[in-house]
């Protein structure tokens, strides 16, 4: 089972999210739900290219919720980097031309 560390970046992120868009109370129990099932299956995000590489993402608990994360094979961890909202055009998963 791979272990799920929340990086300081990423936390931050969601930290500004729960504040700015007023999310309930329970966000961080919602999300790591969301972050769950990659402890067995942490390739299970599709993985994104270009600058992102070797970036992973999966949703979180609302489906503008965009969980970053890069899986260390050799250590058996997943370290989730980053949350983007993507309703944004900065968002990871924007469409970039």
């Amino acid at each position: 089972m791979a272990q799920v560390i929340v990086t300081p970046q990423a936390r931050r992120d969601v930290d500004e999210a729960i504040s700015a868009l007023t999310l309930p109370e329970d966000t961080w129990a919602r999300i790591a739900r969301s972050l769950r099932p990659l402890e067995a299956f942490p390739l299970a995000g599709p993985e994104l290219g270009g600058r992102w590489a070797p970036t992973r993402f999966v949703l979180g608990p609302w489906s503008w919720m965009i969980l970053l994360y890069r899986y260390e094979r050799s250590a058996d961890r997943v370290y989730v980097v980053a949350m983007h909202d993507g309703r944004s055009v900065t968002s990871a998963t924007a469409a970039h031309r």
